[in-house]
């Protein structure tokens, strides 16, 4: 067991309708195409596979997908739509779970790698997808770049999202690199909201690909986005690929 927090079964059972926007052909659509080039003709590995936001439609796109996946209750979502020889999934941490067979991708998407909370288990996970991997396969992260700058002097919190039904708002803990997700989420008609939290554990690109090293793997390209666009030091996210030499 790693430090990452639990989802539970109420977190699950909403999260696919909390999600529905990220989870459509529009917004998936380049994400798909940028794994199924690097998977080839091999199998695809997901870390934190959650309800299947991903490995499934990546599946339909003729890659064949399995996943790990710590919380049970988010794996629970994911049988219902599909059975477990078309899709296997193991129920572990990622840093450490071993899943039969070679790959030719394993990715990590939507900041998980933050949800490991210290430093040696972020390392690790790199290892165990090093692990994985087929001489010549690619490890895959898509993580937010720490937003700092937003920061002014003595404020220790940065919003992200404020819309009608959710408020959200990060704050950070500079000395541990850790922050904490607030999410304030109007569920019903009334003005009522539901309060969740989340904490994590941010990393920088460099300090990314220091652990890619210690595991043995080449950064081969960072993106800003799924499509591609070059990262920039005014890029909100990364997409980046390492690359575990043949």
């Amino acid at each position: 067991m790693t430090s990452s927090e639990l989802w539970t079964r109420a977190t699950a059972d909403r999260y696919d309708a909390e999600e529905s926007e990220r989870s459509s052909a529009a917004f998936l659509g380049p994400a798909l195409a940028f794994l199924a080039d690097l998977a080839g003709d091999g199998r695809a590995l997901e870390f934190a596979i959650g309800t299947g936001r991903v490995g499934l439609p990546l599946r339909e796109h003729g890659v064949p997908v399995a996943g790990i996946e710590l919380s049970e209750h988010m794996a629970a979502v994911l049988r219902r739509k599909i059975d477990e020889d078309t899709l296997p999934v193991t129920i572990g941490d990622m840093a450490t779970t071993v899943v039969p067979g070679d790959f030719t991708l394993v990715y990590l998407v939507y900041n998980t790698i933050t949800n490991l909370l210290t430093q040696d288990e972020q390392v690790e996970c790199f290892r165990n997808a090093a692990r994985h991997l087929t001489p010549g396969g690619r490890f895959v992260i898509e993580l937010g770049v720490p937003p700092l700058r937003f920061l002014p002097p003595g404020q220790v919190a940065v919003p992200f999202d404020v819309s009608e039904r959710h408020l959200g708002f990060d704050t950070f803990d500079l000395v541990e690199q850790m922050l904490v997700s607030h999410h304030f989420t109007r569920d019903g008609d009334d003005d009522r909201y539901r309060r969740d939290s989340s904490r994590h554990r941010y990393a920088w690109p460099a300090e990314l690909d220091l652990m890619a090293r210690l595991a043995g793997l080449e950064l081969e390209r960072r993106v800003a986005d799924w499509s591609g666009e070059p990262f920039t030091e005014n890029s909100a996210k990364h997409i980046s690929v390492w690359r575990k030499p043949a």
